[in-house]
């Protein structure tokens, strides 16, 4: 971990502390009970984004092997999460086998040796193909497209979509060499901070539902006001990428709004099943999909956009 990349975790950190205090001074002082309970909500996000912190920083301080471990695994809860809101039946388990145990490795093995072309195509190709073939051995036709759709839509959202966060470190960025973890950092500090701030501005001027029978505490309040503080602090961090402001403030932009609608999209998804979160495992947070649903759009958008634009 470099100085730069220190720098910014400490500050991170600093920012995590006096957020954590706040939240003390506020769980104390806070009497009524909807006050209590958005206070406890804070507090518990505080807590997560603590954990969340802890693991990023010991994945930039020990390299890029274990970040492609981290978001392995991260891609495995969240495929989990979705396979079990979305049942399958008997005939699918060898799709399901192929998607956990062979494409994840896969899809980060491609990442881990820099073979670009291969990691582009090789889930919404040959996954795309091969799930299917494994499905229909087994003979039985019921629902075969619903069911097959979902193990392939689930595989792209939660593998093949996250592993674009990774995959920023593959990008060869003159006069940037060796500090492609930046540009990780870039992405997902812009996504977390937007979310963040869409509830804050949210829970302090929110009016006006975005979409309320998909995710009613959107409010058109929060998303413009957590979308433009959120461009504004990305244009501000241009200096740990090689990015102009301007430059780091578009893609921000492109990174909020892609993320807004990933978050959506995905809430979609849960109220079709008619579940709540994806899952229990962060306090506050529901599920690791949870807390990944906004990187799902935002990671492939801004790879491609820093491939196609900045990349000889």
């Amino acid at each position: 971990m470099d100085r730069t990349t220190l720098t910014l975790f400490l500050g991170i950190g600093a920012i995590l502390l006096v957020a954590s205090l706040v939240g003390a001074v506020l769980k104390r002082r806070t009497t009524s009970e909807a006050g209590r309970a958005t206070v406890e909500n804070l507090n518990q996000r505080v807590k997560a984004w603590w954990l969340m912190v802890a693991i990023f920083g010991a994945a930039f301080a020990f390299g890029q092997t274990v970040t492609l471990v981290l978001f392995a695994l991260t891609s495995f809860y969240c495929l989990r999460e979705f396979i079990t809101l979305t049942p399958t039946r008997p005939a699918d388990h060898r799709s399901v086998a192929a998607a956990f145990y062979v494409f994840i490795p896969l899809q980060y093995y491609l990442v881990g040796i820099d073979w670009l072309s291969l990691f582009s195509i090789a889930i919404p190709v040959y996954a795309f193909l091969i799930l299917p073939m494994l499905s229909v051995m087994a003979g039985e036709t019921q629902n075969f497209l619903q069911r097959t759709a979902k193990i392939q839509w689930g595989l792209m959202l939660t593998v093949y979509c996250i592993s674009h966060a990774p995959a920023l470190l593959m990008l060869d960025l003159p006069g940037f060499e060796g500090r492609n973890f930046l540009l990780l950092f870039f992405l997902i500090t812009v996504v977390q901070l937007s979310d963040v701030l869409q509830y804050v501005f949210g829970k302090l001027f929110g009016r006006r539902k975005v979409a309320p029978n998909v995710s009613p505490s959107k409010t058109w309040e929060g998303l413009i006001g957590g979308a433009f503080s959120a461009t504004a602090i990305g244009a501000g961090l241009f200096w740990i990428t090689p990015f102009s402001p301007l430059q780091a403030g578009a893609l921000a932009f492109a990174i909020v709004v892609a993320g807004f609608f990933g978050g959506l999209v995905l809430s979609a998804i849960k109220r079709s099943l008619g579940a709540k979160d994806w899952g229990t495992m962060i306090e506050g947070h529901g599920g690791a999909l949870d807390r990944m649903d906004s990187v799902t759009y935002a990671a492939p958008i801004f790879f491609h956009l820093v491939n196609y634009f900045f990349v000889p």
